[in-house]
Order: C-alpha cells, then sequence, then structure tokens
C-alpha cells in the first residue's frame, strides 16, 4: 500500500492511517480530489481488512413503504405525493402484513420507512408494528427514519423519547439511517425545507441509541452540495458515534435525478460513488461497516467497491420503490445466490447476517 503520487498531502494522509491516527476534514477533501484510485482504494481496504477482514456481509430482507402520501415533498425526492395525486397510496395495517408475510420464508429483516403522511396519527404506526410483531415473532424491525420519528413527535405532541419508548414496546428493534440527507443547513433549507433539521435527526438518533436502539446511517450526495459538506456531515456522524457507539454501518447513497425537481443534475459516476465508500471508510474510523447499497450504485460497481473499503453489499431488498420512482435501472430485488455470487467473485468469504451482525451463515 504505498502511495503512487508525490502529492505530500496523500503521503501524510497514508501515514496517518498506518498509525491509526484520526483524519482532518482537510484530509477528507484531498481524499474525494484524488484521482489515484488505486491509492485511494488500497487505503480502503487495508482498513477495512484490519475490520473486517476478508468478510462481506448481506441479509434476507423486505422493504416495505407504508405510504407515499408526504408533507415534506423534498426536491431531491420522486417517490412522494400529494394525498390527491392519482399515484398515492397508503397501506392498511392488514395490507403491511400481507406484505410481510408474501416475503421470503428465510427473511431476517423488515425494513420499513414511508412517507410524512398529512393524517396518519401515530397509534397507526405503532398498530403496523404490534400487527407485525405478533405475525413474525422472530424477524427483526429496523423502522421508521430519524425524520419519521421527529415528525410522530409533532404530530403525536410527545417528546422524542416517549415516540421511542412506545414504538419499542411495540416491536420496533432498530432504526434505518434514511433522512440524513446532508447536515449542511443552507443545502437543507435549499432541498428539503419542511423536513427535520440536522440537528433534529441527530437528537432523535442520540435518543435512540440511548435506549438501546441501534440504527444506520446515511448521507446522501451528488446533488448540490460541495465536498466541503460531504466530509462536515462525515464527521458529525463520526462525533456522535464517538458519543453513543450505537450506529451499525454507514451507507452513503449516490442522488438519483430522474423525475425530481433537480433532474437538471448529473447523477454520480461509478468513480465517484467509489471514491466517495473509500473516503467513508477512512474517515468514520469508529464504524466497523460500510455498505455499498446495490440498488443505488448498481450490482457491478457493489461488487468492485468490496475493493474500496466496503463490506456489506446489504440484502434481497425484495420490492425497493424510492430510488426507482427516481429512475433507477436496477432490479427491485435481487436473489441470494446472486448476492453470495457477487462476493465469491471478488475472492471474498459471504456472510449472511441479521441485522445486528450476527452471523447466520458463513458461506466458505
Amino acid at each position: 500500500m504505498q502511495a503512487t503520487t508525490r502529492d505530500l498531502n496523500l503521503l501524510n494522509i497514508q501515514k496517518k492511517v498506518q498509525n491509526n491516527e484520526r483524519l482532518t476534514k482537510s484530509d477528507g477533501v484531498s481524499l474525494m480530489n484524488c484521482n489515484d484510485l488505486l491509492f485511494l482504494g488500497g487505503l480502503a481496504r487495508y482498513i477495512k481488512n484490519k475490520k473486517t477482514k476478508n468478510h462481506v456481509y448481506f441479509n434476507v430482507n423486505r422493504h416495505i413503504n407504508l405510504t407515499n402520501v408526504c408533507v415534506s415533498r423534498c426536491k431531491f425526492c420522486a417517490f412522494s405525493c400529494n394525498k390527491n395525486d392519482p399515484d398515492a397510496y397508503t397501506m392498511t395495517v392488514e395490507e403491511a402484513v400481507k406484505t410481510a408475510l408474501d416475503a421470503p420464508k428465510d427473511i431476517t429483516e423488515l425494513h420499513i420507512v414511508s412517507g410524512l403522511h398529512p393524517d396518519k396519527p401515530f397509534h397507526y404506526y405503532v398498530e403496523v408494528i404490534k400487527s407485525l410483531r405478533e405475525k413474525l415473532p422472530s424477524v427483526h424491525l429496523k423502522a421508521f427514519t430519524a425524520v419519521e420519528i421527529n415528525y410522530f413527535s409533532k404530530i403525536s405532541g410527545m417528546c422524542v423519547e416517549e415516540v421511542l419508548k412506545i414504538l419499542k414496546d411495540a416491536g420496533v428493534d432498530s432504526l434505518p439511517g434514511g433522512g440524513a440527507e446532508i447536515f449542511n443547513p443552507k443545502v437543507r433549507n435549499e432541498v428539503c425545507p419542511k423536513k427535520a433539521t440536522a440537528e433534529e435527526w441527530l437528537n432523535v438518533i442520540r435518543t435512540a441509541h440511548k435506549l438501546g436502539l441501534k440504527s444506520n446511517a446515511t448521507m446522501l450526495y451528488g446533488h448540490i452540495e460541495t465536498l466541503e459538506d460531504r466530509i462536515d456531515h462525515l464527521i458529525k456522524i463520526r462525533e456522535l458515534q464517538d458519543e453513543t457507539g450505537g450506529f451499525q454501518t454507514f451507507i452513503p447513497l449516490p442522488f438519483h435525478p430522474e423525475n425530481t425537481k433537480l433532474s437538471h443534475i448529473k447523477k454520480p459516476t461509478g468513480i465517484e460513488n467509489l471514491k466517495m465508500i473509500a473516503t467513508s471508510r477512512l474517515m468514520l474510523d469508529n464504524f466497523d461497516h460500510i455498505k455499498a447499497y446495490w440498488i443505488m450504485i448498481e450490482p457491478k460497481v457493489a461488487q468492485f467497491s468490496l475493493d474500496f473499503g466496503a463490506d456489506d453489499i446489504d440484502g434481497t431488498v425484495t420490492e425497493e420503490k424510492i430510488t426507482h420512482a427516481a429512475g433507477a435501472k436496477t432490479d427491485k430485488f435481487i436473489e441470494k445466490n446472486e448476492l453470495i455470487n457477487l462476493i465469491k467473485e471478488m475472492g471474498r468469504v459471504p456472510i449472511e447476517r441479521d441485522t445486528l451482525y450476527n452471523v447466520v451463515r458463513l458461506y466458505e
């Protein structure tokens, strides 16, 4: 692992990584500007191998989006609708349960995220969770982003902690990482002004972690943010992980512009996606796992990202809707054997995991 460039900044970053020193904001920007992909991939791979050896994780999961009706109508979102739009839908509790029961029999996780419906009360979401827990007692319920939790607090008149306690008692096991977008307030005010602020998102996650609920973390990149905004975002995530230790994995999410109010912006390239994954691995020194979300970066790029610091390729998913509304051309579902083959083709050892990274099965 040697730098092939005379860039002193990159050589200094390499020394820091080898000496287990924390990288700074300027280091992160230098990594994002680095065009020496072999150097960048090698450095990120070095850290990944120290943390999770030659293993790559995946799970058998199913996505459920209860409604696409949303009061936020963020500029980067092609999924959301107003309640009177012809494409608007909202599942009943019974429909949500039927959707879950139609999932593969070896499923270990339900991933549940939705729009912010203007009329549905908090009680509706609690009943969904209770019903899913009753019908699928052994399946992990990863449900509701920090943005949704913040919204439930507002519509119920309860504090965030009380909302989380009620959902935890109903059966929520952990939180997904969505809704973080970009923490920069100016960018957030431009692209998602009706959504929870960065401070509100971080507060919900902090509270969840203190209650024993693990979560993921995300960042939506490639729209109007700067490289500095991306690194600032990673540092805030890193700081919260220092404080709570409750994050499981970080998932960088490239913006898909089709059918959004930002459709004039080109989506990030495969190279940019690899650089973002590698930089995330190097900046987030207190995260064990970095996920390459195959739905958003395409399976082959996700596969190649395993040489750029990623150690998780997500799961079978089963009917992803949000990214496909924005023009994603990937399948909405992938067979478990295909995930296993993608991992093995890169010379890695596939590990089927549960949501908490307990080993379900190791595929030698």
